[in-house]
């Protein structure tokens, strides 16, 4: 389980649908007005934690230099309360709040407003909550407050939006019927208790939300709401750089309108799984070439256990993978790809633990001695892992990562914070994901006595599975077989010579001990070090967030990666081989608040290493070591090739949308490889390519440098000359330019693409002429003028699809537009006819837009790009590139701001008229059966030179 000390907090706040009952907090006003939440060291933040006289819960955020403000309303009612004869009715609740309330009839008029002020909004239903959240420039939190507070106490369900948001929902259904994920979930909802609420469908769908005179919909779905929406069913959070009595004044009068039926939240006491349905065998058919494996236990619900998080104590142990562990052994077998641990859903009354594995073809083979060393790792860590150094270790990383915790973006924060008021004490709140309070051996044991081979469903997902008498999900058609799990048969692992070769976690190296701030004033940007053995090296001091972290990165840029398609397959397979070799010995690393990650790009490799600054040196090290001399194996070759045919073979499997997209860049931008391309070369590559290809990898690099954040300028200098000595003694430098995009012939280009969907696929990508700020600038902010009405128009008014969205299609810094549409209806054609209709009428709303009204467009989108930085990890990557695009002045930002900000309403009407109306450069790709070669005009596409500057 790679989260670490993180998994932690995620194992609590990564609430998955159908997860959690409510567990009300019987608090009076005052008494929760007194309630100050226990907060990190590191948090500047102030919270009030407040009951209205409608007992809905607030706990209010003022952060008081904030530029964005935010709020979630979370209602305990979800999936898991739908009507038995309405299933999907929850969710279809969620689309109809968004689409007028009495004070704003205009169904579009609260998307428009958050949109126009530099925010986003959007909603979920999961099995027992319903989460509704929106961030917006912070001076127009009250304006919003007061739209979304009536969504609550007064929403319209207009007559004549019912039907239209039926066929929303059905799109949404539509556009994800041949996801994997989606159909193994309908599988779990099949064979789960019938008398158990999770059993049901719920996304829902025309024939469930069926509107006809004999029964129409909108009188179930006021009744719905009405029987299940309360106030005192709510929790709300509110992030502003507003005092708390400004925050609070703004919340009282407006929330306290939503009427407070005094209702409980609905108690699911049936058992997840029928009597005698367990020990079970589950196989699935996948479309994907996708193989899995997970172990599903039902355990007692952990709602009550947040504050010592047993579950959690077991899951780290099932889910390390360092030397020796379950994942460990099973990966050096070639068996599994990976391997997770943790909670899956809990009711409030019961919960269940899953182990998810990612199988190799040969594992897949190989399920029985899989299961085999599962119990056998399970019944050591029962026999040996229970102990309290462990508990201690596990404690110490959690207060550690508590006390120099990093702020989340606001939307962020309050969704998980409303959701999270439910379930905890009003004074755990904010620390409640990092609790490990006591040593609880009784709590462990008590767990690992459920994880037996005669309380499990065992889950296999795999294409075309060997299944002799399949049945198939309702709504998704997907194909299944259950059948009893013989539990005796993994008892022998005594007997297995794999045994021996488990262990449990040793004492963990890398727990950081140092963790002061190094001396000096923050920089305003990193500085050059200068050329140094050959590599560039930018260095920037930054404690600005009081945390004792760094983040380093290491380009090797090299020729060798963009020679060709088979160079570029040649890279990732040696990536992955890094990246295997050094899995066990940094997971502690991870554990222990350092992370890392070794990716391949367009121009070679970056190794980038990040966390507490104290042990960072010593990552880097052990991870040079591998890249300097990667060990290749013969078994790792082959499960890593099968893996990389297996994902290129997949994306002709995603969503039509996903894949128009996706073409699009492949297509345009130089050095990238089509995925035939790629899976070619991927079947033809053999291990002694890949080995001379590693031993030539760094003949020639071109080097680039980065550390920054509490590292001194000696740190950096010595990091510096350790990377030389490491990998760079032998290599001649060399230079190695960036990709740019290729520019579009005149007027429009169409590529029809052959996709097994039932949905068509649309995307029009509309290009610049030059890659200047004050292109760019355009193209940004026509994208956020024409957004809004293009998925009122397309998606709330026309149906045409649940999948509806224009915006900017910036490629290495290339302005364009994309249109995008997935429809399961229209045509390409027909969608096509409807984009440029809209665009026809749009022009006339451009025109007539006030001087008042462009002034607030620039302001959002100047607003989103010069967003306040919250986190270290968000200031290097941006840095990381600047320095990649050759910006060393760390001003680009800054330049695109001004560029927006001078945008005339002229020159808006210009782009709008040439690049969407008239499509002077443009690319059309759509999907469907039966579409005529498009290999001459591809060819034609990608002889083209690049997009020239400004």
């Amino acid at each position: 389980m790679r989260p670490g000390i993180h998994g932690f907090a995620n194992g609590f706040l990564s609430l998955k649908e159908g997860f959690v009952l409510l567990f009300l907090l019987a608090f009076c006003s005052a008494a929760l007005a007194d309630t100050s939440p226990v907060k990190s060291p590191n948090d500047d933040n102030e919270y009030r934690y407040v009951q209205l006289d409608n007992q809905l819960r607030v706990l209010l955020i003022s952060a008081h230099d904030s530029d964005k403000a935010a709020a979630s309303m979370n209602v305990a009612v979800g999936s898991g309360d739908d009507p038995a004869d309405r299933e999907g009715l929850s969710h279809f609740l969620e689309h109809m709040l968004f689409l007028g309330t009495e004070k704003y009839p205009d169904p579009g008029e609260y998307q428009q407003f958050i949109k126009s002020h530099g925010g986003s909004h959007n909603a979920f239903t999961a099995f027992q909550d319903t989460n509704y959240f929106f961030d917006v420039q912070a001076e127009h939190l009250e304006d919003a407050l007061d739209r979304f507070a009536e969504q609550f106490s007064a929403p319209l369900f207009t007559p004549e939006l019912v039907d239209r948001e039926r066929r929303a929902v059905h799109s949404e259904f539509s556009s994800k019927q041949k996801e994997d994920g989606r159909r193994f979930y309908s599988v779990k909802k099949a064979i789960s208790n019938p008398e158990h609420a999770f059993h049901q469908f719920a996304v829902g769908n025309l024939t469930t939300l069926e509107n006809t005179e004999e029964r129409p919909l909108r009188p179930d779905l006021i009744d719905f709401w009405k029987q299940h929406y309360s106030s005192n069913l709510m929790t709300l959070a509110v992030y502003g750089p507003q005092s708390l009595d400004e925050l609070e004044a703004m919340v009282r009068g407006r929330f306290d309108r939503i009427e407070n039926r005094d209702l409980k939240a609905k108690v699911h006491d049936q058992p997840l799984f029928s009597e005698d349905r367990l020990p079970a065998r589950l196989t699935v058919d996948a479309l994907k070439d996708i193989r899995s494996l997970t172990l599903t236990f039902p355990i007692p619900s952990q709602q009550d256990n947040y504050r010592d998080k047993p579950a959690n104590y077991v899951a780290n142990l099932l889910g390390h993978e360092g030397p020796g562990s379950l994942f460990d052994v099973l990966k050096q077998e070639g068996l599994v790809e990976s391997l997770s641990a943790g909670s899956g859903m809990d009711t409030g009354e019961e919960a269940t633990l899953e182990l998810k594995m990612s199988l190799t073809p040969e594992g897949l083979g190989e399920q029985e001695e899989i299961l085999e060393l599962t119990f056998a790792y399970i019944d050591k860590v029962r026999e040996e892992g229970v102990a309290r150094q462990r508990f201690e270790e596990m404690k110490q990383l959690a207060q550690i990562d508590f006390r120099f915790r990093e702020k989340n973006r606001p939307v962020q924060e309050v969704m998980h914070l409303s959701r999270q008021m439910r379930h905890v004490a009003p004074e755990d709140v904010l620390q409640a994901p990092w609790m490990m309070e006591d040593y609880a051996p009784d709590q462990y044991q008590s767990i690992l006595g459920q994880l037996t081979p005669d309380n499990v469903l065992v889950s296999v997902l795999e294409p075309q599975p060997e299944i002799d008498t399949p049945s198939l999900t309702e709504w998704y058609e997907a194909a299944f077989e259950i059948k009893p799990l013989d539990a005796g048969s993994f008892t022998a692992a005594d007997n297995n010579p794999r045994t021996a070769r488990l262990a449990l976690p040793l004492e963990n190296p890398f727990i950081p001990e140092e963790l002061g701030m190094i001396s000096g004033p923050t920089m305003d940007h990193p500085v050059s070090m200068g050329t140094i053995s050959g590599m560039d090296v930018w260095y920037a001091r930054d404690t600005r967030f009081e945390t004792p972290k760094a983040n380093v990165y290491l380009s090797l840029r090299t020729p060798a990666t963009r020679a060709s398609a088979r160079s570029n397959v040649l890279s990732t397979l040696l990536v992955d081989a890094i990246n295997t070799n050094v899995n066990a010995w940094a997971y502690p690393a991870q554990l222990a608040g350092l992370d890392y990650s070794i990716y391949p790009h367009l121009r070679g490799i970056t190794i980038r290493v990040g966390g507490y600054s104290d042990k960072l040196h010593t990552l880097m090290a052990r991870l040079l070591t591998q890249v300097a001399e990667p060990e290749l194996t013969e078994q790792r070759f082959n499960i890593a090739r099968q893996k990389m045919i297996d994902r290129l073979q997949n994306k002709a499997k995603e969503r039509p949308v996903q894949q128009t997209s996706e073409f699009i860049q492949s297509l345009l931008i130089e050095g990238a490889w089509s995925t035939e391309e790629k899976l070619k070369a991927a079947r033809e590559v053999t291990l002694d390519e890949l080995r001379s290809f590693a031993d030539t990898f760094l003949a020639e690099v071109d080097p680039v440098l980065l550390a920054h954040g509490n590292l001194s300028e000696a740190s950096a200098l010595n990091l510096t000359n350790r990377i030389h000595a490491m990998v760079l003694d032998e290599s001649e430098m060399a230079t190695v330019k960036r990709s740019n995009v290729r520019a579009l012939p005149a007027g429009e280009t169409s590529v029809p693409l052959e996709v097994d969907h039932p949905d068509t696929g649309y995307t029009l990508y509309v290009q610049g002429e030059n890659t200047g700020f004050e292109e760019r600038a355009a193209f940004r902010l026509l994208g956020q003028i024409i957004s809004s009405p293009f998925y009122e128009e397309l998606r709330t008014n026309r149906q045409l699809g649940y999948i509806v969205y224009a915006t900017p299609f910036e490629m290495l810094e290339t302005p364009a537009l994309g249109f995008v549409v997935q429809s399961p209806e229209a045509s390409g054609e027909d969608i096509d006819k409807a984009v440029r209709e809209f665009s026809q009428t749009f022009r006339e709303t451009l025109s007539e837009m006030s001087e008042q009204d462009l002034k607030r467009e620039k302001q959002a989108v100047i607003s989103k790009l010069m967003e306040q930085d919250r986190r270290l990890g968000e200031i290097s990557e941006r840095y990381w590139r600047e320095i990649d695009r050759g910006e060393t002045g760390f001003d680009s930002r800054e330049r695109l701001a001004e560029a927006i900000n001078g945008v005339s309403h002229e020159a808006l009407m210009r782009t709008l008229e040439n690049q969407v109306i008239e499509r002077q450069k443009a690319l059309r790709v759509f999907t469907g059966e039966d579409t005529p070669d498009n290999t001459d005009v591809i060819k034609q596409l990608t002889q083209r030179s690049s997009v020239p500057d400004a």
